[in-house]
């Protein structure tokens, strides 16, 4: 049975919440922690940035060790439409509490939208 999992954006990510809404950007990562190891393919995303939401289908789910391995299926324009670089990426998952380090214990995951 699908399940609604919740993916919550900060306000200062706002571009990233409505370039999904739009559809402009279909990839959706997360380290792959233990609040989202469990999400399959057929779930429902529901897409939170404070009091504004929206459904997504989850078409499906890939599990990479590293970021390097998630670009070379993906590509950095596939995961962040705004962004150029690898490097530039790198820095923008550095800029989230906690989360390098989540990425090196658990890996990432990529959520295809649809």
């Amino acid at each position: 049975m699908p399940k609604r999992r919740v993916f919550r954006f900060r306000e200062e990510n706002r571009d990233i919440f409505e370039m999904i809404r739009s559809g402009k950007k279909r990839i959706e990562t997360r380290a792959a922690s233990p609040k989202y190891i469990d999400i399959q393919a057929g779930d429902q995303a529901v897409l939170v940035c404070g009091p504004d939401r929206f459904l997504k289908r989850i078409r499906a789910v890939r599990h990479f060790r590293t970021v390097a391995a998630m670009l070379k299926v993906y590509g950095v324009r596939k995961i962040s439409p705004r962004i150029a670089s690898a490097a530039a990426l790198h820095k923008v998952y550095a800029g989230f509490p906690g989360y390098k380090e989540k990425i090196r214990a658990h890996g990432i995951l990529a959520f295809e939208l649809g």
